[in-house]
């Protein structure tokens, strides 16, 4: 089967990517996806604060979801779902297969790829103790509540504060379970601030900053957890030690770009965000192939990933790819205080007139200035911020006629405003 466009995944990435690529006047477009249904990990997702950003009202997670499903009903985009990917050619060759027509191998113009992300396991974070059920990851606790039905556990402790722990937080408590505590290991939270608010504060729930679990205990099912404050250097500080009773661990511990295809494809990865290095318009470091939404870099709002997705979608379309032609490229680094950038290399020659650059920080800073510079340290661009934290993606936008003047690499750095600094 040939394609001009193959879109992987089905979530708000691939919908988004989809529809403007129809609205671009591409008409051969197929998105695959693994699972029953278009939707993603929204389908899980049924509290609400979704589209406050692109529809300008609040949405749950399914109601953002089915406003793109309802646009694709408009189009004649082709959807596979229940079939799986297995692997990607640089000749954008989509190997995939399913029940219901086996194996297949789609020939695509250009490929879109909007896999998502997926969750950090206990066996990633290493967590000592013994293997009792009642472990799960945020996120499949949500599944199991929120779509299978399932009751997941009546005495909880989290391990993490990202969004998804936080909300399940709520969640587990508006179930009838007791939240005993939520615990960090840094010194601030890593999800939203009105999550933190919300989730915890509204619940009466403790959040334990710069504390860990250090031992899980249990036989068949969990029996209790040992939780200790850490150091600075993240170490468990002897004689610290509570004793938390429960039957249930949340994990809530990050976030990893779901690469696996990206990497057997041979595209050039970033190793600050664990997703590709892109261009301005998405396009990854082989011609035709793009890259957006969580599995580029991990976003906290999907309204951001909507955004993200439909320009990757309308580059695609027109396949508006320059990696192959020649020019200067203006490569964009991270300085003090920011963990990296995307794009993270643009061609100067390509047809913008402002670029959009979303970067994450690496602390909490109260009254900051956002500067941009070139190699010879001239001052690019400057912004102001009230405050930045890790658990809120920053996003800058600098005229091409600034970047032109630039004298070698961009760096983006922050740094916090003396006033503030020394109150």
């Amino acid at each position: 089967m040939k394609y001009d466009l193959v879109i992987i995944g089905g979530g708000p990435a691939g919908l988004s990517a989809a529809n403007a690529a129809w609205e671009d006047g591409c008409r051969s477009i197929c998105i695959v996806e693994r699972d029953r249904e278009l939707g993603g990990i929204l389908n899980q997702c049924i509290h609400n604060g979704f589209g406050l950003h692109y529809f300008k009202e609040e949405l749950t997670g399914p109601e953002y979801a089915g406003r793109f499903i309802e646009m694709l009903k408009s189009t004649d985009v082709e959807v596979r779902i229940d079939t799986m990917v297995l692997e990607i050619t640089e000749q954008k060759e989509v190997h995939v297969i399913s029940a219901a027509n086996g194996y297949e191998v789609l020939e695509a113009g250009a490929v879109v790829l909007a896999m998502g992300c997926r969750e950090r396991t206990r066996g990633a974070i290493a967590i000592p103790g013994t293997r009792p059920a009642g472990v799960f990851t945020a996120g499949t606790a949500q599944r199991y509540l929120n779509i299978e039905g399932y009751m997941v556990g009546k005495k909880v402790v989290i391990l993490g504060s990202g969004d998804i722990g936080l909300i399940m937080a709520r969640r587990m408590t508006l179930e009838g379970a007791e939240v005993l505590a939520c615990v960090e290991v840094m010194p601030y939270s890593g999800g939203l601030t009105r999550n933190i608010v919300q989730c915890l504060n509204d619940f009466n729930i403790p959040l334990y900053l710069s504390h860990t679990i250090t031992d899980i205990r249990g036989k068949d099912r969990v029996e209790q957890v040992e939780v200790a404050e850490v150091g600075p250097d993240r170490r468990p500080i002897p004689g610290t030690e509570m004793t938390f009773d429960c039957d249930t661990v949340l994990l809530s511990v990050g976030l990893i770009p779901e690469n696996e295809l990206s990497r057997s494809a041979g595209i050039t990865m970033d190793p600050r965000t664990n997703g590709p290095v892109v261009y301005e318009n998405m396009e990854t470091s082989i011609p035709g192939v793009f890259a957006c939404g969580n599995v580029l870099h991990v976003h906290d709002l999907v309204d951001f990933v909507t955004a993200e997705a439909a320009k990757a979608g309308k580059a695609a379309a027109s396949l508006a790819g320059t990696v192959s032609e020649e020019g200067p490229v203006l490569e964009l680094k991270n300085g003090p205080v920011v963990g990296y950038t995307v794009p993270q290399q643009v061609h100067m020659h390509a047809d913008f007139k402002v670029l959009e650059v979303f970067f994450r920080v690496r602390a909490v800073l109260g009254a900051c200035h956002i500067y941009v510079r070139d190699e010879e340290g001239n001052q690019i661009a400057t912004f102001s911020r009230e405050r930045v934290a890790p658990g809120e993606m920053e996003t800058i936008k600098i005229p091409k006629v600034l970047l032109a003047k630039a004298k070698g690499a961009v760096t983006v750095s922050v740094e916090e405003d003396q006033e503030e600094s020394k109150e």
